[in-house]
């Protein structure tokens, strides 16, 4: 039986939720991309928080105007900024059941060139 490409990615998310777990110190940077936007939050798993947020929604994004990889980086670099306010420099990546390709790489390129380790 071939699964739907809707189930493939819910399997793999599983798969990679197993493994990937965010702490205060070390939280999980969780990627969500829709068809038109993306968004980034990271998560501290232990206490059930968000600690920060970004996505290509935010206002100061939303007026940048360019592609969606584009905007992905600037996504990653915005979380990134953010991470480093409340004193976060490392994370653990979870790219929900994605590829790592394309939107997903250029939001963790981004985060990393912002000074975020993971």
């Amino acid at each position: 039986m071939r699964l739907s490409k809707t189930e493939r990615r819910l399997r793999i998310r599983r798969r990679i939720r197993k493994v990937s777990f965010g702490t205060a110190s070390t939280p999980r940077l969780a990627v969500f991309r829709s068809n038109k936007e993306i968004y980034a939050q990271l998560i501290d798993d232990v206490n059930g928080v968000t600690l920060a947020a970004a996505s290509s929604r935010d206002k100061d994004l939303s007026a940048a105007k360019g592609t969606k990889i584009e905007m992905a980086i600037l996504v990653g670099k915005a979380i990134a900024e953010k991470a480093k306010t409340i004193k976060i420099e490392t994370v653990a990546f979870d790219r929900g059941g994605n590829l790592y390709h394309g939107r997903i790489k250029s939001l963790a390129e981004g985060a990393r060139e912002a000074g975020l380790k993971f």
